[in-house]
């Protein structure tokens, strides 16, 4: 499993992760696309949004290893702001190739790219 290093590790001030510590023994955690909803407590969001900035300054648009990255985390954006990078796509794989989308990004998150 490849460690994303200089990648925060959780939400400040929160118990939501970004990244695991070390790989299952039974295997990676299948990457499922979950659905948002507008209730979702306002710390849900700012880990939303703070995951998918850190993922765009580490990779950009470019495709990177879902390695130690919570998939959780990944699950509340994939299919959305975060797609799979790769064809056939493999969810329980540590390997597995995933890509930012920046344009359905812009459009979900616009306060990330007020900087630009």
């Amino acid at each position: 499993m490849l460690k994303h290093r200089g990648f925060p590790g959780r939400l400040p001030s929160s118990d939501l992760q970004f990244v695991i510590r070390r790989a299952s023994k039974g295997g990676a955690t299948p990457i499922k696309a979950r659905e948002r909803f507008a209730d979702r407590r306002p710390v849900e969001v700012a880990a939303d949004r703070e995951f998918l900035r850190a993922l765009i300054e580490h990779f950009g648009d470019a495709p990177f290893e879902r390695g130690n990255l919570d998939a959780g985390r990944i699950g509340w954006l994939f299919g959305r702001e975060i797609v799979a990078a790769e064809d056939p796509f493999d969810p329980a794989s540590y390997d597995a190739l995933l890509r930012v989308d920046l344009d359905r990004a812009r459009r979900a998150f616009p306060e990330i790219f007020e900087d630009d």
